[in-house]
């Protein structure tokens, strides 16, 4: 091969260059070409899908414009995002809910003057009524009654033929009538079918229900996740009807201590949320995404921002199956009292266990109650049940928690501790007395 001259070989150097260049450019555009797109940009936009299927070739026209520029048909396909989905449900669900109001036969009071000393005061034979006028006393007295409305809650329809669910605290007044307002104003009468004496439900249903009603769809409480996001519904403040707030589940099995004017009650196995709940949300539904109920509404804790507190809606669903089977809420009734043993009580009472449910008396009530499922198994004051349908009783998981897990009716065995020794007892459960 002759030599290459300098000129040839710096010219052959310049051409390997340039060749280079030009095939790692190439291959980085297609690289950065073929990058993944970034989802904020998909996640709010319409995308498109190409369909396989071959336009024939014609004059350009909006269907032809809507095709690639290959020649394929294009298909727009809409991307669901959260917002979308809370508007979407929100418009499903918003017919089920309304405001329950209740209304009452209230006084009617007027301003009216006395004389202090009596019609027959003997004032009278030396001053004139005018001058005695300036003595009168005033004094309100009743001069009738008339309905006003006194309350406001939240409630939603459960089935078809008028079942609506709300909290027993927005219908607690059993003198009150109430009154369900849908959210195209419409009126309907309403009857409390059921309180539950436990849970702060009640179970109402319309008095003529001559038609069909839009209802919510029971979910599953139990398979919820902290994170999920939530809608809640209600009528808030007593004055704005199906507000809508949007959140996600906070917390799960919260216990409060929850204030109704002159009561108090313990809730306990809540779910707890950062949807906005006020003062007349109670009673309304809490929803997944899909428009399922969740939770029932209850309670926010005062003086706290976005901390709200719904009741598991399968506790709902029991009560809801026991009012349409048996026309009340039941539940298993065992019929003692008792503490819970711990390491303190076992070391004080110099005992062998640690947990279990001790029997004791009060000042005013027995250990067992007569008559009850507890006193005809033959359980006695100072027995230890150790084991209810063969799950331990400690602090964590209660005896009367492991009772409501259960039938009326239903035959539990008992693992008791008396005198030091084991034994197993069989018991019936009751139904619990209405308070």
């Amino acid at each position: 091969m002759e030599q290459l001259s300098k000129t040839q070989l710096v010219l052959l150097v310049l051409l390997v260059s340039f060749m280079t260049s030009l095939v790692t450019g190439i291959v980085t555009v297609t690289l950065v070409a073929q990058g993944p797109v970034p989802i904020t940009d998909t996640v709010h936009r319409v995308v498109e899908k190409t369909i396989e299927k071959v336009v024939p070739a014609e004059p350009q026209s909006a269907t032809a414009a809507a095709a690639g520029s290959d020649g394929q048909e294009k298909e727009a396909v809409r991307v669901i995002t959260q917002e979308d989905l809370v508007v979407e449900t929100v418009s499903t669900v918003s017919p089920a809910v309304g405001s329950v109001i209740a209304t009452k036969d209230i006084p009617v009071l007027e301003r009216v003057y006395v004389d202090p000393f009596g019609e027959n005061s003997p004032l009278k034979e030396f001053f004139p009524p005018d001058i005695l006028r300036d003595f009168l006393v005033p004094q309100l007295r009743q001069n009738g009654t008339q309905k006003q409305e006194v309350s406001s809650g939240t409630g939603f329809f459960v089935s078809a033929d008028g079942l609506i669910l709300t909290n027993r605290h927005v219908v607690a007044d059993t003198k009150a009538t109430y009154t369900m307002i849908l959210n195209d104003e419409s009126r309907l009468d309403v009857d409390v079918l059921a309180r539950d004496p436990i849970y702060d439900i009640a179970v109402l249903k319309v008095r003529t229900a001559d038609r069909k009603f839009s209802f919510i769809s029971f979910g599953d409480s139990d398979s919820i996740k902290v994170g999920q996001n939530v809608i809640a519904i209600g009528n808030a403040l007593g004055e704005f009807r199906n507000t809508v707030s949007v959140g996600v589940v906070s917390g799960l099995q919260r216990t409060v201590v929850a204030s109704g004017g002159a009561s108090t009650e313990t809730l306990q196995g809540l779910i707890q949320t950062d949807a906005a709940i006020n003062p007349g949300n109670s009673g309304g539904p809490l929803l997944d995404l899909v428009g399922a109920a969740i939770g029932i509404n209850t309670a926010v804790a005062e003086g706290a921002q976005n901390v709200g507190f719904a009741l598991p809606i399968n506790l709902a669903k029991k009560a809801v199956e026991d009012v349409r089977t048996v026309g009340r809420i039941q539940y298993p009734f065992l019929g003692v009292r008792y503490i819970v043993l711990n390491d303190r009580i076992k070391e004080e009472r110099k005992f062998l266990v640690n947990y279990g449910a001790l029997l004791v008396r009060s000042e005013t009530d027995p250990a067992v109650l007569p008559n009850s499922p507890a006193a005809k198994a033959g359980l006695t004051e100072g027995d230890i049940i150790l084991e209810f349908a063969g799950e331990r009783v400690t602090e964590k998981r209660s005896l009367a928690e492991l009772i409501l897990e259960h039938e009326v009716g239903e035959t539990v065995r008992l693992n008791v501790m008396r005198d030091n020794k084991t034994l197993a007892v069989d018991v019936v459960l009751g139904e619990r007395p209405s308070q």
